[in-house]
């Protein structure tokens, strides 16, 4: 029989403190950085949680180590299991190996290489079922309810947002005089544990922190579930920040998100590559899509003069094959990459006058296509598609305006990615 949740349910910060002192057997204080180059974007300090170092790679070990850590004795013998396609698997993984307890972790069998090898490695028995994570999520239940295993929610259980809570403990002591906390939103056990967390050590020391939460805008169920007051299933797209890909909030957790946090915003997948893509270069740092909302939404302008801020980067789990298409988009969404498709008179040194327009304003050329083989063409013209590295925006509507000037009709491919 599944036990009703308690909807009233609400960590307490003893519950937290004591949590905290447990999670940090397999986990490490990720470093709080200050962040620089996006103080512009806001006019207030910004600053970086970097839970991509976090042992395993995410936040989720902090959960999935309270959870486990709570189990009596019978239901250790009995072994866990969880579904997931990567970093709730590994957490759930490592986090049984370091307390003794067998793990069994279901995940699709298009699970990315890496994330499938990480989780091996740390003692779980890997069984792979199904085309996506819904399918494994089925096998799992399957499976607990045939072997007796403790199923292991990703994160709509106390214990679980109890772990995930301690984050707001160690933001706290890193940074008292916080101001603003902007946190990805999943199922929402990550932002229902920090911002219930936050809100009460604030009351306690008579400050206000406000909590901003981060969906991506092809998998959003939150910000329609609070528009209705309660939760709602929608019909989720794909999404590249496929670790916050849900299609209905959690029972506990949409209760806990309602009464704590402050506000939900969402990104569009070009926001969330521009963000991966600013994060490798300015801050070095290597982010999976969905811990880098929250800087995408610090540059899609939603976040403003809130004080001291701190992005939550949640995980930095990315394929390296999906990284390399991240980039790409992320370069195409900052304008840092154009192709351009101009119509030419059949006649010499068209190609070599847009070559030194190009050369004259430091737009470097990447690849050029001269053909006369399109049927929409006319017979006295051809046609150059060209493609370009900028440096920006502006420098893009420069390298545009150049050619208009010189009385080309350039057009763009906004879908072209290098």
């Amino acid at each position: 029989m599944t036990e009703t949740p308690d909807l009233t349910f609400v960590p307490t910060l003893q519950h937290v403190r004591e949590a905290r002192a447990i999670v940090r057997q397999t986990t490490t204080t990720t470093p709080l950085d200050s962040a620089r180059f996006l103080r512009e974007y806001i006019g207030s300090p910004v600053f970086l949680k970097a839970e991509n170092m976090q042992r395993t790679g995410s936040y989720k070990i902090r959960g999935a180590t309270y959870r486990l850590s709570q189990l009596s004795e019978d239901e250790r013998a009995r072994g866990v299991v969880a579904a997931s396609a990567g970093n709730h698997a590994q957490g759930v993984a490592f986090a049984a190996r370091e307390l003794g307890i067998p793990a069994t972790i279901f995940m699709p069998v298009g699970v990315p290489i890496p994330k499938l090898e990480a989780t091996k490695s740390y003692g779980a028995n890997i069984e792979l079922v199904g085309n996506n994570v819904a399918e494994a999520l089925e096998g799992a239940k399957k499976f607990a309810a045939e072997t007796g295993a403790v199923f292991i929610h990703p994160y709509d259980h106390p214990d679980v947002i109890t772990g995930q809570g301690t984050l707001a403990l160690d933001l706290v002591d890193q940074l008292p005089e916080i101001d603003t906390v902007i946190v990805p939103i999943g199922g929402g056990g990550l932002a229902a544990g920090v911002s219930s967390t936050l809100k009460q050590l604030a009351a306690d020391a008579g400050r206000n922190v406000r909590v901003i939460g981060v969906q991506a805008a092809n998998s959003a169920p939150f910000p329609v579930s609070l528009r209705e007051g309660r939760r709602q299933k929608i019909e989720a797209r794909a999404t590249i920040a496929d670790g916050i890909a849900v299609a209905e909030p959690g029972e506990l957790t949409f209760e806990l998100v309602k009464n704590y946090v402050d506000e939900i915003v969402t990104v569009t997948e070009g926001e969330i590559a521009r963000a991966i893509l600013l994060l490798l270069e300015r801050g070095k740092l290597v982010v999976e899509a969905a811990g880098a909302t929250t800087v995408a939404a610090i540059i899609a302008g939603h976040v403003k003069d809130s004080g001291n801020t701190v992005a939550v980067l949640s995980g930095g789990n990315i394929d390296p094959m999906m990284l390399e298409k991240v980039i790409a988009q992320g370069l195409t969404a900052s304008d840092r990459y154009l192709k351009l498709n101009i119509a030419l008179h059949d006649v010499p040194g068209h190609l070599a006058r847009i070559s030194t327009i190009l050369a004259d304003i430091n737009a470097n050329v990447i690849e050029v296509l001269h053909t006369r083989h399109n049927k929409a063409l006319q017979l006295t013209h051809v046609e150059l598609d060209i493609s370009v590295e900028t440096r920006g925006t502006e420098h893009a509507q420069e390298v545009l305006a150049a050619l208009r000037a010189a009385g080309y009709d350039p057009r763009v491919d906004r879908n072209a990615t290098p």
